[in-house]
C-alpha cells in the first residue's frame, strides 16, 4: 500500500496518474500469462480507461491482465444440465466478473480431489476454467474415469452492444438482443452445431434512428432541425391561435424508428343558432354570449327543439370536429319577428316536454 500511495503522489506532482483505487488494482491483478487458461485471445492490455475508448474500461481479467473490457457482456446462462454436480449463480447477473459454483454431489469428487469449484466470466464471455467433472472415487484412492468430456461450444461474438441468453455449447441454442436504441439485424436465435459451428451467422446492432417529424397543419413544431433523431428524442407541439390541440403535444422518437402519436390541431366551430338559447358547457347561454359565438373541438352543444304536436320542447345533441358543427334536423332557428315580438314563446324557452309524450 505504501508503494502504490508513492507511485500515486509522483503521478500527482506530474499530473498524469490513475486513481488510487486503480493502481492498488494494478498491483492486484496478474501479468497477462495465459498458462493453461482456455483463451483463444485477451483483449487489449491497459492501465487507464482512458485507452479503452467509450464503451470499455481497463479492468482486471483474470490471467489476461488489466484488459479493455465491456462491462456489460455477458457468459452463458443458464448452462446446459452437468452429471453429478449441482451450478448456481452467485452474482445477480452472468455479466463480466460474475461468480459460478460448482458443487459436487454427495459421494463425488473433482480429479483435483475439489468437491467445489468457482468459476469467473471472463472478457472472452467465457466462464474461467474447463468444464469440472464430478467422479466417484474406488477403494477410497483412485478417482474413476470421468464419464464426460469436456463440452465443446461455438465462439461467441466480440460485440459491446449485443447480449447474449442461453448456451453457446454443441447442440444448443442462444437469444441475440440489443440494447435499448439499437434493432437487431440478422437472426434473433442460433444453434450450434456439432462441428463447432453456428448455424446463422452472427447479428449485429444497427443503431435506430427516426426521421424527421411531420408538421402539422395549423401547428408549429418545436424541436432542433436535424436529419435523423435517436431514439428516447422528444419534440413538441404547438397549435396556432385559435386552434385546439387533439392529442398530446409531445411526441418521443420509439425504438422501432417511428414516432409516438403526433397531434393535430383542429379548428373552432361557429354555434348554428342565432335566436335560440343552446347548452355549451352545462349552461344555457345566448350564442352571442359565447367568446366569438364559437366552441372548441370536441365540445358538445345541445339544441332545443319544439315536438310538433305541443308547445312543449325537447333537446338534441352535436359535437364540434375540426370546424363542423351542424344543427340537428329537428331544430328550426326562430324568426326575427319571433324573437322580438315573442321572447318568451321561443322554443328554447317553453316547458319543456314529458318524457312520456316523446315515446
Amino acid at each position: 500500500m505504501e508503494s502504490s500511495l508513492l507511485f500515486y503522489l509522483l503521478c500527482v506532482w506530474a499530473l498524469n496518474c490513475p486513481s488510487i483505487a486503480s493502481v492498488e488494482a494494478m498491483e492486484q491483478c496478474p501479468e497477462r500469462i495465459l498458462g493453461n487458461e482456455r483463451r483463444r485471445a485477451c483483449p487489449k492490455k491497459c492501465l487507464l480507461d482512458e485507452e479503452c475508448g467509450s464503451k470499455r474500461q481497463c479492468l482486471c481479467d483474470g490471467q489476461c491482465g488489466l484488459s479493455c473490457v465491456a462491462p456489460g457482456r455477458t457468459c452463458p446462462w443458464p448452462l446446459p444440465p452437468a452429471k453429478h454436480c449441482d451450478v448456481a449463480l452467485l452474482s445477480p447477473s452472468p455479466s463480466f466478473s460474475a461468480l459460478l459454483e460448482v458443487r459436487c454431489k454427495s459421494g463425488y469428487t473433482m480429479p483435483n480431489g475439489l468437491d467445489v469449484i468457482i468459476r469467473r466470466c471472463q472478457g472472452d464471455r467465457q466462464w474461467s476454467g474447463d468444464e469440472p467433472v464430478c467422479t466417484t472415487s474406488q477403494n477410497g484412492d483412485r478417482a474413476e474415469e470421468p464419464d464426460r468430456v469436456p463440452v465443446a461450444s461455438c465462439s461467441l461474438p466480440d460485440y459491446d452492444l449485443l447480449s447474449m441468453q442461453g448456451s453457446a455449447a454443441v447442440g444448443s441454442s442462444i437469444k441475440y438482443q440489443c440494447e435499448s436504441g439499437y434493432v437487431l439485424v440478422g437472426h434473433s436465435q442460433n444453434i450450434c452445431h456439432k462441428n463447432q459451428t453456428w448455424q446463422y451467422p452472427h447479428p449485429v446492432c444497427r443503431r435506430v434512428f427516426c426521421p424527421p417529424p411531420k408538421e402539422v397543419d395549423r401547428g408549429h413544431l418545436v424541436a432542433v432541425h436535424r436529419v435523423e433523431y435517436e431514439v428516447g428524442n422528444t419534440i413538441y407541439y404547438l397549435c396556432k391561435k385559435t386552434f385546439f390541440l387533439d392529442g398530446p403535444n409531445q411526441v418521443t422518437c420509439l425504438p422501432n424508428g417511428t414516432w409516438s402519436a403526433v397531434p393535430a390541431c383542429r379548428a373552432r366551430c361557429p354555434v348554428p343558432a342565432q335566436r335560440s338559447r343552446v347548452i355549451v358547457g352545462g349552461e344555457k347561454r345566448w350564442p352571442y354570449d359565447l367568446t366569438d359565438g364559437v366552441v372548441a373541438h370536441g365540445e358538445n352543444v345541445t339544441f332545443f327543439c319544439q315536438y310538433p304536436e305541443k308547445q312543449c320542447s325537447f333537446t338534441a345533441t352535436e359535437v364540434c370536429v375540426d370546424g363542423q358543427l351542424m344543427a340537428p334536423s329537428c331544430y328550426l332557428d326562430p324568426t326575427w319577428l319571433q324573437f322580438k315580438l315573442f321572447p318568451h314563446r321561443l322554443v328554447s324557452e317553453i316547458d319543456a316536454c314529458d318524457p312520456a309524450d316523446l315515446q
